[in-house]
């Protein structure tokens, strides 16, 4: 049997939660792969990065906030088969940060309560994790 060689791709998400225990989720933008779908901050692990100094540099650069390692919490992760790619993507948990939150990048945000996110369509890799936000809030 012959190996079959996948290209596997890691990338850090957080579920920021406000105090009334709402998740923030963005909306792809236009031109984008997967565009108009609903997602949770985050981005690529880029060489030399770990999950949580990703979701740093991403939080700044998405949504203009502050944030440290030390008030991001694992809670799950996600692992998803594409077409032409393997989606590895753990989800972090993060309640505090400085700053306002505000798009950086012209996509939309919304705060919604954890048992309404599987109203907004998602990339099948982040489906999953719904459950996991909602049994925890």
């Amino acid at each position: 049997m012959q190996a079959v060689s996948v290209k596997i791709v890691l990338v850090a998400a957080c579920a920021l939660i406000d105090a009334d225990g709402r998740v923030l989720i963005a909306q792809r933008p236009p031109g984008r792969q997967m565009a108009g779908l609903w997602e949770f901050p985050g981005g690529k692990v880029e060489a030399g990065e770990t999950p949580e100094t990703t979701l740093i540099r991403e939080l700044k650069e998405e949504l203009g906030i502050i944030d440290n390692e030390a008030c991001l919490a694992p809670l799950t992760f996600a692992s998803h088969g594409y077409a032409d790619f393997h989606l590895v993507m753990p989800l972090y948990v993060c309640r505090r940060w400085d700053g306002t939150v505000r798009a950086q990048e012209g996509q939309e945000l919304v705060w919604v309560r954890p048992n309404r996110l599987k109203d907004y369509p998602m990339p099948p890799a982040d489906v999953p994790l719904i459950s996991h936000l909602t049994a925890l809030l």
